[in-house]
């Protein structure tokens, strides 16, 4: 048995995952579900769609206990265990021979609509805490991020914009490395942005010491950031003045 799983682990894995958190910590589990679905009719599009159940009841135990350090450590293990499913779709795709664009398309959609979810529970959550408004305004602003973020990057990752294709793990093509001082910098700044936005490796832990505020408080900026920086980029290339007429 657990030779087989770790042969499901090896195959159906990514050749370069998105971190070390979902490669080493999330995957192997995920390994195990897809061993246990691999013989059964039940499809890598149905396991995304459980995925996102599971994060629903999740992002209802974050929002219906404030200020019950149990539950939010249930609903922090329960999104973890939603996490590992959102792994293992893509596993038994994978596995199974039978990837496609459109199964990338659904993944990634799901996820937005799961990192929305959590967000806005989290965000009730913090407010039923202290009583404080501004963090149900702050919290909307954070949600309008999200999602013109998730409309900015489709639009952005279309060949009619020139984006290249994605890789065959279904990942946005790859671009050079940044150069020189500014370029270490700015590249270490979207590193640790990187980190930031895959809420899934450091949420657990927020729950763990019990600060939710500071996932709240930095997922919100990570995202109004992007949302700057991806709008100004479109502006660059698409909002020039036409050139002048001879």
């Amino acid at each position: 048995m657990w030779s087989e799983i770790v042969a499901i682990y090896t195959q159906s894995k990514k050749k370069r995952d998105i971190n070390r958190f979902t490669e080493w910590v999330a995957r192997p589990p995920a390994a195990i579900v897809v061993y246990a679905l691999a013989k059964t009719p039940i499809t890598p599009n149905q396991v995304t769609f459980l995925s996102a159940i599971v994060a629903a009841v999740a992002g209802a135990l974050f929002a219906l206990f404030p200020g019950s350090y149990l539950w939010l450590v249930v609903a922090a293990l329960v999104y973890e265990f939603s996490f590992v499913l959102d792994c293992a779709d893509g596993q038994l795709a994978r596995l199974r021979k039978i990837a496609s664009p459109l199964g990338h398309m659904l993944d990634f959609l799901m996820d937005e609509l799961k990192a929305m979810l959590i967000f806005a529970c989290v965000t009730v959550r913090l407010w039923q805490e202290t009583g404080d408004e501004r963090l149900m305004v702050v919290g909307l602003f954070g949600l309008f991020c999200l999602a013109a973020g998730l409309t900015l990057t489709s639009f952005t990752r279309r060949p009619e914009y020139g984006a290249k294709p994605p890789t065959e793990d279904g990942q946005p093509a790859e671009v050079g490395g940044r150069r020189g001082p500014v370029g270490m910098v700015l590249g270490g700044l979207e590193w640790a942005a990187r980190i930031v936005v895959h809420y899934p490796q450091y949420i657990w832990i927020c729950a763990l010491v019990d600060r939710m505020d500071i996932y709240f408080w930095a997922y919100a900026g990570v995202n109004a950031l992007y949302l700057l920086k991806t709008l100004a980029a479109i502006l660059l290339r698409l909002g020039r003045f036409a050139p002048r007429t001879p």
